[in-house]
């Protein structure tokens, strides 16, 4: 019998199989078509900052967390660095990580959620920036009196510009500088810090003249519009400008961290252009009161050089009074110096008198000089007696130490010496060859000898002895001859 109801078997047959990637693929397509562009509000939740340069966290709700990741790729387009615990809105694009079989959203933009979260951030970094000194009052500059130039950094199309432009004209004329620079949106605190840079960085001598002042100026907004101005790239830049610095952002009530770091906050833009220059009417009636001023002071002092002139006129002498008695001081001075010099003439001749008196004459002066030479002549030949003396006695003690020491006392007592025709001594027998000729010197001559003459056999030896007993004969009698043609001693 034939079973006409189908089988779940024979239903599943029927259905395509999908490989773990065709299905996770699938799914990837069906989710990233649907949640392409979303934005999705919520807590951040353990983020983590791994070496790669990702950001990952979670986007957690009451009991609901979404996985989140920020690519390398996407953090120069994030301006807010997530934070445990921060409301935010994320926007991005939703897809899945097959590796885990979960879905996750890749975050392109953040922002923050609602206005309390802005103050957070703001608190801070203000804080942080107060502990490094940025807003000290005591690096706070002058604000010039009368700017010849002054840097306007704002937006070139809005009403702040042309506010500020219409109170400069009616107050005191001054060139103005914009940098054109928008006032809102991502990436305006870049625009804004390189406009107060460069307006630090132009020349004094350029052709555009260098500005003596810098408003930066906006129109009031929420605190997401004038959150550019909060930003610290900006707040810095503020700090490190050479040039004075004049915060106008939004109304009198809003603050940002520019108007902390500025040399001077103004509640308005128009406030603004009305502190950076005084009233024209103003400054011109004070011109006025000062040159009155002048005049008066300058008047006052001619009246009363002119009175001290009269009086010196008054008080002078006339000319010939005045010579006359000049005539007569001089002649009074002439008698002083004559009498000073004759006075001065009599004390030299006076004191040139006594002084003849004490010098003794030439002939005292001789016998002083010839008394003194015969005392010298006399001492000289007492030393000369006396050294002679000491020479002698010191000859006759070196005369007997010789003799005392010499070797002839020796040969007195019968000893013979040996010497070689030289003169040398020889102290051995080894010292003489056989047949050698030796000098024998006794204590009242010396002798000549020859050592071994038996055993000498053939005749060129005695030719030598001979030869040597020529040779000593000859330095015997030089010797002699000399002995004998020594000069005395004394």
């Amino acid at each position: 019998m034939t079973n006409l109801i189908p089988s779940q078997s024979d239903s599943l047959s029927n259905q395509p199989i999908y490989s773990v990637a065709d299905l996770s693929n699938a799914v990837k397509r069906a989710i990233e078509s649907n949640f392409e562009f979303v934005r999705v509000r919520g807590e951040i939740s353990k983020p983590a900052f791994p070496g790669s340069g990702h950001i990952y966290f979670s986007l957690k709700d009451v009991n609901v967390t979404l996985a989140s990741v920020i690519w390398k790729g996407q953090l120069s387009q994030i301006n807010i660095q997530p934070e445990e615990g921060m409301d935010v809105i994320c926007t991005g694009k939703l897809t899945t990580f097959a590796g885990q079989s979960r879905y996750q959203l890749n975050v392109t933009q953040i922002e923050f959620a609602g206005e309390g979260a802005l103050l957070k951030q703001l608190e801070a970094l203000r804080q942080r920036l107060q502990t490094e000194g940025l807003f000290a009052e005591d690096r706070k500059q002058e604000i010039p009196y009368l700017p010849s130039v002054i840097g306007v950094v704002t937006s070139p199309t809005g009403a702040v510009i042309r506010d500020i432009l219409h109170r400069l004209s009616e107050r005191f004329g001054t060139r103005v500088l914009v940098a054109p620079v928008p006032v809102q949106g991502r990436g305006v605190e870049q625009h804004i810090a390189r406009a107060i840079k460069a307006f630090n960085q132009m020349r004094e001598d350029g052709q555009v003249p260098k500005p003596d002042l810098i408003i930066v100026a906006r129109g009031g907004g929420s605190l997401e519009d004038l959150w550019c101005f909060n930003e610290e790239i900006v707040v810095r830049a503020v700090f490190e400008s050479k040039i004075a610095v004049i915060s106008a952002v939004g109304h009198e009530t809003d603050t940002t961290l520019i108007d902390y770091v500025s040399d001077k906050r103004a509640p308005t833009p128009t406030a603004a252009a009305e502190m950076a220059t005084p009233v024209l009417t103003e400054l011109v009636a004070r011109i006025s009161e000062l040159n009155s001023r002048a005049s008066l002071a300058l008047d006052r002092k001619l009246n009363f050089k002119v009175n001290q002139l009269t009086a010196a006129f008054r008080g002078l002498i006339h000319p010939s009074d005045q010579i006359n008695q000049l005539s007569q001081r001089i002649d009074i001075l002439n008698e002083k110096i004559e009498k000073n010099v004759q006075n001065i003439l009599s004390n030299k001749q006076f004191k040139l008198a006594s002084l003849f008196q004490r010098l003794p004459t030439p002939i005292q002066k001789l016998g002083d000089i010839q008394t003194r030479i015969i005392a010298a002549n006399e001492r000289m030949r007492a030393q000369i007696d006396k050294k002679l003396s000491n020479s002698e006695q010191t000859i006759l003690r070196y005369e007997q130490l010789l003799n005392a020491f010499s070797f002839k006392r020796v040969l007195e007592k019968g000893f013979v010496l040996v010497t070689d025709l030289d003169g040398n001594p020889i102290k051995q027998s080894k010292d003489a060859a056989t047949g050698a000729l030796i000098n024998l010197q006794f204590f009242d001559a010396t002798r000549h000898a020859q050592l071994d003459p038996e055993k000498i056999s053939d005749g060129s030896a005695k030719a030598n002895i001979s030869r040597q007993s020529q040779t000593q004969n000859k330095k015997v009698s030089a010797d002699d001859q000399a002995i004998t043609t020594q000069p005395k001693l004394f």
